[in-house]
């Protein structure tokens, strides 16, 4: 197994080196890369694939990241209400969609928030210690109680590129 971890290892850095050269993921404004741990594959062939052809593979995931992703999901326009608290905590910046969520007319709500209408989702990859700090202040400063209306959780990253000063290479 400590092979198959070494080998994919030596993957990810392939890969994060081409991101940081081809799309210049590192210099200020072109923005940063990540990667989340699997937990489950469905199929064979995939889980073949990710484990360089290997049929015989197995897929246990590492749980002790120095990265978060955290995840904020948000009323249409309120994106400046979130991402000025997640500021105050620490964070650097972060990437915004805009997505719509689909219900049945009894599942409305959840935690009172709508979700049928226009949200934004802002991701913010941070170091594992700035993590609590940042979704406290977004959910006391645009949580579920105010009118951006904030749900947040987080997930553990694997891999980051594109932080400038927090790159290890």
């Amino acid at each position: 197994m400590d092979s198959l971890f070494s080998c994919r290892r030596r993957k990810d850095e392939r890969i994060y080196e081409q991101l940081r050269r081809t799309l210049y993921i590192g210099v200020p404004g072109h923005g940063i890369a990540w990667a989340v741990p699997i937990k489950s594959v469905g199929g064979g062939k995939i889980l073949a694939y990710l484990n360089d052809g290997r049929q015989d593979a197995r897929y246990t995931p590492e749980f002790n990241f120095s990265y978060e992703l955290i995840v904020a999901i948000a009323n249409e326009g309120r994106t400046d209400t979130v991402m000025n608290a997640a500021r105050a905590a620490g964070a650097m910046g972060g990437t915004v969609l805009h997505g719509k969520g689909t219900t049945s007319p009894e599942s409305e709500k959840f935690l009172g928030v709508s979700i049928a209408k226009e949200k934004e989702v802002i991701l913010i990859v941070a170091r594992k210690e700035q993590k609590a700090d940042i979704m406290r202040s977004i959910m006391t400063r645009a949580g579920a109680d105010t009118d951006a209306g904030a749900v947040v959780f987080s997930v553990p990253v694997s891999e980051v590129a594109g932080f400038g000063m927090f790159d290890e290479t």
